[in-house]
């Protein structure tokens, strides 16, 4: 099994993708632009993460 997986999509030199960390449950934002790249939590209105299943 997979521990991350991938459940959107977006652009193709801009990139912003949302993963979903199967054990836990929460979901992480990734954005790229060119050789740049970031990883981090995906957030609600309060500061908290995302969890969802």
């Amino acid at each position: 099994m997979k521990r991350f997986e991938k459940v959107y999509s977006q652009g193709t030199l801009d990139v912003i993708e949302i993963w979903l960390d199967t054990e836990t449950g929460v979901n992480y934002v990734f954005h790229r632009n060119g050789n740049a790249a970031g990883f981090t939590p995906l957030l609600d209105q309060d500061g908290k993460p995302v969890v969802t299943r």
